[in-house]
């Protein structure tokens, strides 16, 4: 196996004492184990690639949100970060530097991946490398399919320096012209215009679509020579801001979706191979500081790789994984309602399908017994199976309500286009609430049974998106309890007629109560660890930044409370430290799917794996917006073999996981545990064990 560093430290925590760790500088690391994750030779070559466009893509969005939300702060008079005494400029110059350092080992890693990929007979050609019939096949294709869609620009006093989109990308040339004069040149590469072609041959041969631009350029400037020329790619400022008293909030988000376009230059990365003087004409075009222009050596975006993954083998992907159907529901012929009544069950995706989801609204479009549909959408695709079954049922008569939320980030306008395919089918649509985002993930069905009406809940903590839900590891709980039910009555209720709910009896909902409920629950394990009583904490969350809870945690670690989390990206809190966080341990799971479920396990004055244990699953992590600024849910699991499901076999395969694991230190270096044949994966214990509700007749009678 290839050796496997650890992330670098995290330099040092962000306030006096010592005991936070900043929440970019964790994002980093956490963007630093997706990398390392290339680096593995027991990973499938195609998919140690994937890691690089996802940690790539990543650090994309990195730049455009949260470097550039320091950019805007700055911008705007502020000198150090709200409510905190850290410099604002000595946290962009520590940010930058880390990212560049990232950005430099994505390009190394990527140049090893493409060298082991040529060792196979699947090569990134370059222009030395291809023959006479090479270029005549070339010449044609690109005046065929790439040429007219180019509008080259040369630069002079009437033609100035063009726009670039976010994420745009071009090729910058310095021409000699017939008359030897200098003459500058910017060919953009338009959004829909495949990165790689593959040349016609029995062999694996494939170029990047700048070095075609390049090797044709006498098409579009006759008797010019090339003196140097380069790739570019820019990256704006992302982050959208809507005006609270806004009374049309789809003709606001339009605005904002065409602004982000055009927002404030963050970050270009440029060709090595361009003159200095062109790089400072870049920088005084876009008013870029040097700190964000980065030279670069080789290939200029790495995201577009993800392209090239079409050209790999199968072999040389992780072996496809055939979803299971939980047998439950086949046990009662496909009827998901009958399922539920006779007893709740929870679906582990993406081990068990998500058709499940997709069935569950599917027969309520086309029963004749139900009277209403409601549903959130946070993300998912236009042409999503979601989606149809909400149309057929408003256009079966029933009463549709969906709840959707477009202030999801780079899903907005995806969201508003689907708000209107929706509505045009006779869909009630509501955008939620301006000041908070939805990020519940909820469905709750009405049906009329033997005179009586019924309702069946789904709660989840991923999205309604049938493609990520065989990536992203989620839980899916379904039930008939009508206390359950009534409360995703009540914040249906709420998100439509924006009165604040009052009185649940199951769930705890964000922005109003789940904060507290986490104080108390910590609190009441603090009391018990003081009283000789079992007490314990176990967490699996996205991310830990929450200072209150942070506190907490470290209070009730110095009462003598054992804490296991397991935070897969950003973690403010710092554990092992003495006296402060002596029984706390963190762990960072990272493999073929990414983690996404949030479950939160209180003893509860009772030992782990024990029926007084309190077991929760979310759609919210313990970050502030999580807490205060969105609408979330926390679900209490209380059905004997739900709950069971969940501690016995998610929790603790998670916990005993030492093949993904990834173990913070008191430093913010992030180790991962040394290979062995011993070594425990989840990830592959989950795809090979049925989960323990979803196994109907076929689970053993004791």
């Amino acid at each position: 196996m290839s050796n496997i560093p650890p992330t670098n430290p995290l330099i040092k925590p962000d306030d006096e004492n010592g005991s936070f760790f900043n929440r970019e500088l964790s994002w980093l690391a956490f963007n630093e184990r997706v990398l390392a994750n290339s680096f593995d030779s027991r990973i499938p070559l195609a998919e140690r690639l994937r890691f690089i466009t996802i940690a790539a893509n990543n650090l994309d969005e990195f730049y455009m949100v949260r470097l550039a939300g320091l950019y805007q702060l700055r911008i705007r008079g502020f000198t150090t970060l709200p409510e905190q005494n850290t410099s604002i400029d000595d946290l962009i110059s520590k940010i930058t530097e880390r990212a560049k350092q990232l950005e430099v080992r994505q390009l190394k890693q990527l140049n090893s991946i493409l060298d082991e990929c040529s060792n196979v007979g699947i090569f990134l050609t370059q222009e030395e490398d291809l023959s006479s019939q090479d270029i005549k096949w070339l010449k044609n294709w690109y005046e065929v399919n790439i040429l007219p869609l180019l509008a080259p620009t040369t630069l002079d006093p009437s033609h100035p320096f063009p726009f670039i989109q976010n994420s745009g990308k071009g090729v910058f040339f310095e021409l000699y012209s017939a008359t030897s004069d200098i003459v500058n040149s910017v060919i953009l590469i338009p959004e829909n215009v495949q990165r790689f072609i593959k040349l016609p041959d029995n062999g694996i041969r494939v170029l990047c679509i700048e070095t075609v631009i390049k090797i044709f350029i006498n098409i579009i400037y006759p008797n010019h020579k090339i003196k140097s020329c380069g790739m570019f790619r820019l990256l704006r400022d992302s982050e959208i801001e809507i005006d609270d008293e806004a009374d049309d909030l789809i003709l606001q988000f339009e605005t904002a979706l065409r602004a982000r376009r055009r927002g404030n230059a963050v970050n270009l990365t440029i060709s090595d191979s361009l003159s200095k003087e062109v790089i400072a004409f870049f920088s005084n075009q876009l008013h870029l500081k040097s700190t964000q222009i980065t030279i670069s050596p080789g290939y200029i975006g790495i995201t577009d790789f993800s392209g090239f993954l079409d050209f790999l083998k199968q072999s040389m992907f992780f072996t496809p994984y055939r979803a299971r159907f939980p047998q439950r529901i086949l046990d009662f012929k496909g009827d998901c309602f009958a399922a539920i009544r006779n007893k709740d069950i929870i679906i582990h995706h993406p081990y068990e399908s998500f058709d499940v989801v997709l069935r569950f609204l599917e027969q309520a479009a086309l029963d004749p017994q139900v009277l209403t549909i409601r549903q959130t959408l946070y993300r998912t695709s236009i042409d999503s199976p979601i989606v149809k079954a909400l149309v057929t049922a408003a256009e079966n008569g029933k009463t549709v309500s969906a709840l959707i939320e477009i202030k999801a980030r780079f899903d907005e306008e995806n969201n508003i286009q689907l708000a209107r395919v929706l509505e045009r089918a006779g869909v009630q649509i509501a955008y939620g609430l301006v000041n908070k985002k939805i990020h519940a993930k909820l469905s709750l069905i009405t049906r009329r049974e033997a005179g009586q009406l019924m309702s069946y809940a789904h709660y989840g903590t991923g999205n309604y998106h049938p493609v990520t839900a065989k990536s992203y590891t989620d839980l899916s709980y379904f039930t008939a309890n009508p206390e359950i039910c009534r409360d995703a009555w009540r914040i249906f209720n709420y998100l439509t007629s924006h009165i604040e709910p009052e009185n649940f009896e199951k769930v705890v909902l964000s922005p109003f109560s789940s904060a507290k409920w986490f104080l108390e629950h910590i609190e009441s394990e603090i009391k018990a660890a003081k009283d000789g009583r079992p007490s314990g904490i176990w967490m699996k969350t996205n991310a830990l930044v929450d200072k209150d809870i942070i506190d907490k945690l470290y209070e009730a670690s110095q009462a003598g409370v054992k804490i296991q989390l397991i935070v897969r990206g950003i973690c403010c809190l710092r554990p092992k430290v003495k006296g402060l966080s002596d029984n706390i341990t963190v762990k960072s799971i990272i493999g073929r799917f990414l983690e996404h479920s949030r479950v939160y396990v209180f003893a509860n004055g009772g030992k782990f794996l024990s029926d007084k244990n309190i077991v929760i699953m979310a759609s919210g992590d313990l970050m502030p917006r999580n807490l205060y600024q969105r609408v979330e849910t926390f679900i209490p699991l209380e059905n004997e073999t739900v709950r069971a499901q969940v501690l016995e076999q998610v929790m603790l395969a998670l916990l005993k996981d030492t093949s993904n694991c990834w173990e913070l230190q008191s430093d913010g270096t992030y180790i991962k545990q040394k290979y062995s044949e011993n070594n425990f994966s989840s990830h592959t214990y989950f795809m090979n064990n049925p989960s323990l509700s979803g196994l109907g007749s076929l689970a053993v009678p004791d």
